[in-house]
C-alpha cells in the first residue's frame, strides 16, 4: 500500500486530538488528554480534575469534533461521487438543490416556529431532500435520467427555492431574520450529542454505500454506453448514489447550516496529491481530507477571535482562493 495513502488516511487522528486542546476555554494537552482518557478508561485510569473540565471536553468539544468529522466526510464524499457521476469537475451536492431547499426549510422554521424544539433540523432536512426529489423527477424522462437534464433541473429548483427563501426573509421579523442569516452562513456552535445522534448514523450509512460502490463510480464516469456495455444498471446505480449523497448532505446541513466549498475543493486536492482519478482511492481519501478540512476550519472559527465566526465563512475564505490557485496551476483543466 502506498505510504502517502496511509499517511493521509491517518491524519484525522492528530487533527482530532489537536481540536480537543483548542477553544475559547484553553486546556493544556496533558489536562485535556487526562480528562478524556480518565473518563473513557475509568476506573483503570485514575484522574482528578474539576467538573468544568469534563463539561468542556465531553459536552462541548467532543460532540462538535465528531460532528465536524462527519460533516467533512459527508460534504467531500458527496462532491467526489457527483463529480465522478456527472463527469464534471464543478459539481457538488448543492447543484441538486439540496442547499437551497434546506435553507428554505430552516428559514420557515426560524421565522414561524421559533419555539418548537427541533423544527429547524426537521424542516431543513425535509426541504433539502424534497428539493432533490423534485430535481430528479423533473429530469426523469421515459424511465431514464439524463445527466444534462438533472443538472438543469437542479439549477431550476435551486432558483425556485432561493426565491422562496427571499420571500421568507422579506416578511420575517428583523430579530428572527438574524437567525436565518446566521444559519445560512453555517456553524457548528449548537453541536451537541443530540445533533450527533441525529446526523451521524445517516452519514455513516451513506458513506458506506458510496464506499462499496466506488468501483461502480469508475464505470459510470466512463459514459452511459460504455457502462451499459459492461453490464452496469445505470439508472439503478445512479439513483443509489444520488440518494446516498443527498441523505448525507441533507442530514448534516439540517444541523450545521450551509457550509460550502468542501465538496468542490477536497476531491480536486486528493486527485492532485494522488495523481489518479480512480474512485477506489479518491473516495476514502476524500473522506479523510474532508474531515480534516472541516475540523481545522472549525478550530479556526472558534479560536481566531474573541467571538465565534461562522465556519461557512472560513471554508469559503480558504476554499475559493485555493480553487483559483488550482485552476491557474492546471491551466484551466481542474479535472486532470
Amino acid at each position: 500500500m502506498d505510504a502517502k495513502y496511509v499517511i493521509l488516511m491517518l491524519l484525522p487522528i492528530p487533527a482530532f486530538f489537536l481540536s480537543l486542546f483548542i477553544g475559547t476555554y484553553p486546556l493544556p494537552p496533558d489536562v485535556a488528554l487526562g480528562v478524556l482518557f480518565g473518563k473513557i478508561f475509568s476506573p483503570f485510569w485514575q484522574t482528578s480534575y474539576p467538573q468544568v473540565y469534563e463539561t468542556v471536553i465531553f459536552d462541548i468539544r467532543l460532540p462538535r469534533i465528531i460532528l465536524a468529522i462527519g460533516g467533512g466526510i459527508a460534504l467531500s464524499v458527496s462532491g467526489t461521487s457527483l463529480q465522478g457521476l456527472f463527469k464534471n469537475p464543478l459539481v457538488d451536492s448543492y447543484i441538486l438543490g439540496v442547499s437551497a431547499g434546506a435553507g428554505l426549510g430552516a428559514a420557515i422554521a426560524i421565522a414561524f416556529l421559533p419555539n418548537v424544539p427541533g423544527a429547524v433540523q426537521v424542516f431543513s432536512f425535509l426541504f433539502g431532500f424534497m428539493a432533490f426529489v423534485l430535481s430528479y423527477y423533473v429530469a426523469k424522462n421515459k424511465g431514464e435520467t439524463p445527466i444534462v437534464s438533472l443538472v438543469l433541473a437542479g439549477i431550476i429548483v435551486t432558483a425556485l427555492f432561493s426565491a422562496g427563501l427571499s420571500i421568507i426573509k422579506f416578511f420575517t421579523d428583523i430579530n428572527r431574520m438574524a437567525g436565518v442569516v446566521y444559519w445560512l452562513m453555517g456553524s457548528l456552535a449548537i453541536s451537541g450529542w443530540g445533533e450527533v445522534l441525529q446526523t451521524l448514523p445517516i452519514i455513516i450509512v451513506g458513506f458506506m454505500i458510496i464506499y462499496f460502490m466506488r468501483w461502480r463510480l469508475n464505470v459510470l464516469s466512463m459514459g452511459d454506453e460504455e457502462a451499459r456495455a459492461l453490464g452496469v444498471n445505470i439508472e439503478r446505480d445512479r439513483q443509489i448514489v444520488l440518494i446516498a449523497t443527498t441523505l448525507m448532505v441533507s442530514s448534516f446541513v439540517s444541523v450545521a447550516g450551509v457550509i460550502g466549498w468542501i465538496g468542490l475543493v477536497v476531491p480536486h486536492t486528493v486527485r492532485m496529491l494522488m495523481k489518479t482519478p480512480d474512485n477506489r482511492v479518491i473516495v476514502p481519501l476524500s473522506a479523510s481530507i474532508g474531515a480534516i478540512f472541516l475540523l481545522l476550519a472549525d478550530d479556526l472559527a472558534r479560536s481566531a477571535t474573541s467571538f465565534e465566526l461562522p465556519v461557512g465563512v472560513i471554508t469559503t475564505l480558504i476554499g475559493a482562493p485555493f480553487f483559483l490557485y488550482l485552476l491557474k496551476r492546471r491551466g484551466g483543466d481542474v479535472w486532470r
